[in-house]
């Protein structure tokens, strides 16, 4: 199973890397998204800003939706899940807009949203399981808000703001958290995850 990071020159993916490597499986970065999406399974991380990231796939974004439209697996993290929505208020350029909805800041008492949370499972899917994970690890200061909530597997609160934490549709996969950071769970989860996208490619 070959699993390519598009990598947005925004930070260190080691740990991710190492969340999600298995003896099946051919991890690899991409800085080119065309290549990227001819992977068997594609992950948007969760590191950078939503303008800077938007600007490194604007040429490749119509084959990445296009992409995501015919079936291709993916899993976005934090800011991979909010690039899966049309635009956010962090920054200009436009996200995929696979899901449609746009990405918010937080108007909470304390921002950015830091540490751990709980995840309040909606939805029903092989790896949507609260005994699989019930805690998550949270760094975010920006929110997704779908246009309909169909897609919403699970939502989290932080002070009085509830918001979407894990979202599917089709063949994608987002969540907001760091499952990479979220201990042994979050790793358990993250590998369900993408077990159960390449099973129902």
């Amino acid at each position: 199973m070959k699993v390519v990071i598009f990598d947005y020159g925004a930070g260190n993916l080691h740990s991710l890397v190492k969340a999600v490597a298995r003896e099946d499986r051919e991890i690899s970065l991409a800085t080119d998204l065309r290549s990227a999406i001819r992977a068997d399974l594609l992950v948007l991380p969760g590191v950078g800003a939503f303008g800077a990231a938007a600007r490194a796939m604007e040429t490749a974004r119509p084959s990445l939706a296009s992409a995501l439209e015919d079936g291709l697996p993916c899993l976005g993290i934090c800011l991979g899940m909010q690039l899966l929505f049309d635009a956010s208020e962090e920054g200009p350029g436009e996200g995929i807009g696979f899901i449609s909805g746009n990405v918010t800041r937080l108007r909470t008492p304390t921002v950015p949203h830091m540490g751990w949370n709980d995840i309040d499972w909606q939805g029903v899917s092989a790896f949507a399981q609260p005994s699989l994970l019930q805690t998550a690890y949270f760094a975010n200061a920006y929110i997704c808000q779908p246009e309909d909530e169909a897609p919403v597997l699970a939502w989290t609160t932080h002070q009085d703001t509830r918001f979407a934490s894990i979202v599917r549709s089709a063949n994608t996969v987002g969540v907001q958290f760091h499952p990479e950071k979220s201990s042994y769970a979050g790793r358990t989860f993250v590998n369900a995850v993408i077990e159960d996208l390449i099973e129902c490619r």
